[in-house]
């Protein structure tokens, strides 16, 4: 299924700039940066409890917030893009 992951970490101490580059990491290891902290991640439903559990290890949830969006598997009719970056294909393989 396609799931949106947002987050807004708070970096005024080096605390949190350390919490926004394991988050950003951990994100990169299961999806596609689509902006500056939104990825879409195609996770089948073990994946996204692993990965919510280590998203909120890592937060500080006075702080920092977390958004997930469980879009579903029929994504393709739920997304428009619009504007400068190309869409992908999730299923697709990235060639670097």
């Amino acid at each position: 299924m396609l799931v949106l992951i947002t987050y807004d970490v708070k970096t005024n101490s080096a605390n949190g700039e350390s919490r926004l580059r394991r988050v950003a990491k951990l994100c990169m290891d299961y999806g596609q940066r689509v902006q500056n902290s939104v990825f879409e991640c195609l996770l089948d439903p073990a994946q996204l409890l692993f990965v919510k559990e280590k998203l909120l290890r890592i937060i500080d949830e006075k702080e920092d917030s977390l958004r997930i969006y469980c879009i579903g598997d029929k994504y393709e009719r739920k997304i428009e893009s619009f504007g400068a970056k190309q869409s992908y294909d999730p299923q697709k393989p990235l060639v670097f």
